[in-house]
């Protein structure tokens, strides 16, 4: 697994970490998708993100439950608070919810899942209350553009922002014109979530064949040479859900390689940033 430094953080991540929306909440498939996350961990994919959202707190426990028996230190933990909950109090009451079900004494990342109506100086202050506390070790923000990032990085005194979680897929790479520049300028990592989109596969539309090429010359899936381009950028990772062990083991081989320079010039060709400097959200 490729290790990079993830912004102003000077710690080092793994390119592909592991996202868990969605994951399954119950029965075979719940188990299966703990053991795929356990699996992810083995193979270096220790940043792990998640949200107080996801499942309404169900997949925090899940998540818990997955790692029992791991040392803390081995995993990177991300969550997130929602907008709704995030003034100065309910930040800090969220995140304590989320380490109870976590089963942990600290977040290694905590984020401000999209901006909402609380004064964004009452959300940063408050994580780096929780920092001063040590219950987060570093904060980031999630769905923010360029004018947003501006004015999460002013509100902060002590701590600075070091990621922007965002959506990035083939089809959607409107983050490139301006948001990824801005970013990378100012140590901001950039973490791309939903990487294949959402109903609607860069492989199964448009211009298949190019990717079904550029893999099988290089010996890969398709989904690992997605993979491969979009983190293409040293300030960039992604987190794609996995939640079969197969899967994870597709994603974490997507790294530890280079696509050509040609193949990333017919990849750019099929699938042209379009919608320029315009941020995507599901």
């Amino acid at each position: 697994m490729d290790y990079r430094n993830f912004g102003a953080a000077r710690i080092a991540l793994p390119r592909i970490g592991q996202g868990t929306w969605e994951f399954p909440e119950h029965g075979a498939r719940r188990n299966e998708a703990k053991a795929a996350l356990r699996r992810g961990v083995e193979l270096g994919m220790v940043h792990i993100d998640t949200a107080e959202m996801y499942g309404s707190g169900r997949v925090e426990e899940l998540i818990a439950e997955a790692l029992d028996g791991l040392r803390r230190e081995q995993v990177f933990l991300a969550s997130k608070v929602l907008p709704a909950n995030a003034s100065f109090k309910q930040t800090i009451a969220a995140c304590e919810r989320s380490l109870r079900r976590l089963r942990t004494n600290y977040l290694d990342l905590y984020l401000l899942h999209w901006p909402g109506s609380f004064p964004i100086e009452e959300t940063m202050g408050a994580m780096e209350q929780l920092i001063s506390e040590g219950k987060v070790r570093y904060i980031g923000v999630s769905n923010f553009d360029v004018e947003e990032l501006k004015a999460a990085r002013n509100a902060l005194d002590r701590e600075p922002l070091v990621c922007n979680q965002v959506l990035y897929h083939l089809r959607e790479r409107g983050i490139e014109t301006r948001l990824l520049p801005f970013c990378k300028e100012r140590d901001v990592a950039v973490v791309a979530y939903t990487p294949f989109g959402r109903g609607r596969f860069p492989g199964a539309g448009a211009s298949p064949g190019v990717l079904e090429r550029i893999a099988k010359k290089n010996d890969k899936s398709v989904r690992q040479v997605i993979l491969n381009f979009l983190t293409r950028d040293q300030n960039v990772f992604t987190i794609p859900k996995a939640s079969r062990r197969e899967h994870v083991e597709e994603n974490a081989a997507a790294a530890g390689w280079e696509l050509p320079a040609d193949d990333v010039r017919a990849i750019d060709e099929a699938f042209p940033v379009s919608d320029v400097g315009r941020l995507a959200t599901l």
